[in-house]
Parts: structure tokens; sequence; C-alpha cells
């Protein structure tokens, strides 16, 4: 069951929404009712990677509760100053794949566009917040160049819209960028993977529909959402939305120390991703980020606990469990 959470705020667009995320500690502290002293939130580690929450997900925390699963994935804190080997600012070395300004080439037959460097929320434990975006951000007349380089490669047959998040793009931008894709003969497919329509349910609205649901692509949308609390009415709803347009909605979830490192609460995700009408898709190890090791899980605690799913769930409901490794072709099933 989809929980009714706290009462509906006034309607607001989802750029209204953006906007107003939640930046400074203090605010996100006063309105959890939380002493700012408790949160242990670190200038420094704002510096490197600042505080940002809507508040459509700053309405989903507990209040009174430092512990909070959904608070801890963005909080700023003293351990992301941490300097631990294996730790890098480019754990996937994603720029030894990067041709073109905004396009990504890790694996045969697909590519991504970052299609826009900005999110909605700053996920702490994000493999790519010390990403070099300034030489990735494409205005309309440099992304030809990412357009030819997936003409030009007759194997190319899925485009992925990444970033940042590509939802923090425009719908214009975004539709003209899925019309000139759309007329490279080869591009069978289009994925998008985003956060925002969790953080910011109001994201799916008429306009990203009308371009989404009109495209020849076949189109899946890949959200990230990492514990149950986080899935509420207003979050299934966007979710149906994008179903009545013929687009697939699937998630994938990082394995996060102190977050979802529990059977309990890896369950109750799938469940709840199910009931939103998500189909469970990749269970990831986290990536080596500089800043993030507090939330790592070790390979054979990720194994137990994938395997627990394995004993408790439909296989539909159990999402691959995998890591991502520079230099391999594809992600490494685990287990």
């Amino acid at each position: 069951m989809i929980p009714q959470g706290i009462p509906a705020r006034q309607p607001c667009t989802w750029q209204d929404e953006l906007a107003s995320a939640i930046r400074d500690p203090v605010e996100l502290a006063v309105r959890l009712d939380l002493d700012p002293a408790v949160l242990d939130c670190t200038p420094d580690a704002m510096a490197q990677f600042p505080l940002r929450v809507p508040r459509p997900y700053l309405a989903r925390m507990r209040r009174g509760d430092a512990a909070d699963p959904l608070l801890l994935q963005v909080l700023p804190t003293a351990r992301e100053l941490d300097q631990v080997p294996g730790y890098g600012s480019d754990p996937l070395r994603e720029h030894a794949a990067n041709p073109v300004p905004g396009l990504i080439h890790k694996y045969h037959g697909r590519v991504l566009l970052l299609a826009s460097p900005a999110c909605a929320i700053h996920c702490r434990y994000c493999f790519r917040r010390h990403f070099d975006y300034a030489a990735n951000t494409p205005g309309r007349q440099q992304w030809h160049q990412a357009l030819a380089y997936i003409r030009n490669d007759p194997s190319i047959a899925e485009v992925i819209y990444s970033g940042g998040d590509p939802l923090a793009a425009s719908d214009t931008m975004l539709a003209w960028l899925t019309g000139q894709i759309e007329a490279i003969p080869q591009v069978r497919r289009l994925r998008i993977h985003t956060r925002l329509p969790v953080v910011i349910p109001a994201r799916i609205d008429q306009a990203l529909l009308h371009w989404l649901g009109s495209s020849r692509l076949g189109r899946t949308l890949v959200l990230h959402i990492n514990h149950a609390n986080e899935i509420d009415r207003e979050v299934a709803a966007a979710v149906q939305r994008l179903r009545d347009c013929g687009v697939t909605v699937l998630n994938q979830s990082v394995l996060l120390a102190g977050i979802n490192d529990c059977g309990e609460r890896l369950v109750e995700l799938s469940e709840r991703l199910f009931s939103a009408g998500i189909l469970p898709y990749y269970l990831h190890l986290l990536d080596p980020v500089a800043g993030a090791a507090h939330f790592a899980v070790t390979r054979e605690r990720a194994i137990a606990l994938h395997q627990g799913l394995l004993a408790r769930l439909p296989g539909y409901l159990v999402p691959r469990l995998v890591q991502e490794l520079q230099g391999h072709p594809h992600k490494l099933p685990l287990g």
C-alpha cells in the first residue's frame, strides 16, 4: 500500500519547486524539528557539494529523527572529507569514454547524453559529484556534434538521457533533442535515468507527457529510489501518468549503509515499488567516489542481502545485484 503521508500542499509547478529547494542546513533542521547542531552538517562538505533538498522530498522525512533514511541521503557531513584509498573523483573513468561534449559511450549499442548538468536534489553518494559539467553542457549548436557521433555509428540502437538529471532541462529543449534522435534511423529506444519524478512528482506534467508520449522510440524511464519511504501517493500518481502514455518504468537503487542495507527494508522497497507500478531493475554496489566511502556495503554483505531477497520475493520483484567497474564492457552481476 502507498501511504497517504501529510496533507497535500497547494499546487505548485515543478519549476517553482526546483527554485525553492532548501539549501540552508539550519532551515532544513528547523523544518524537521531538529537542533541544527545534531545534524553535524559541515560547511567544508557543503562547499565541495552543496545541500539541495526539494520540499516534496522533505515532506516524506520523519520529524525529529536525525537518523531518518531520506535525510541521511542528502545531509553533508564531516565524513565526506575523509581521504579513503580507492575512492576518487572519477570512479568509473568516464573521462576516457567522453569523445564529444555531452556524450559518454561506455557500452556497445548505447550512449549517454548528459541532457542537463543540474539536479533537483544532491545525493551525497552521487558518482558524478566531481564530474566536469562545464565541459559537458552543450548548447543547441554543440549538440549537433553528439548527434553526428550517434548518426555515424550504426551499432547505437539506444540513447540514454542522463546528467545531472535530464528532466531538469526544459521540455522545449528535451522535445527538440528527442526529435533529432528520432530522425536517426538506427536508434530504436530512448531511456531516461532520473530522480526528479521522485523528489518533485509535479515534473511529470502535460508538457513532458506530450513529447515523450508521442515519440516513435521505445521509451523506458528508470527512477532512482533507495527506500520505501521515498514513495508516496504523489510519486505513484506521477508513475501512473507515465505508464498511461506507454512508458515502461523501472527502478535502480544503490545499496547504502545505514539506509537500506537491511533485508526487511529491501523487501519493503520492492513491494512498495510494485504497488506504485514500478519494476525493480538494479541494486548497485556503491561506486567508489570520493566523499561517499561511509555509505559502502561490503560485497559479501550485499550478496547475502540479495540471497535473502531471492528467498522471500518472487523473481520479478528481485532487482539484479550489480557492480560497475571501470574498463568492463558491462555491469557485473554479483552472487
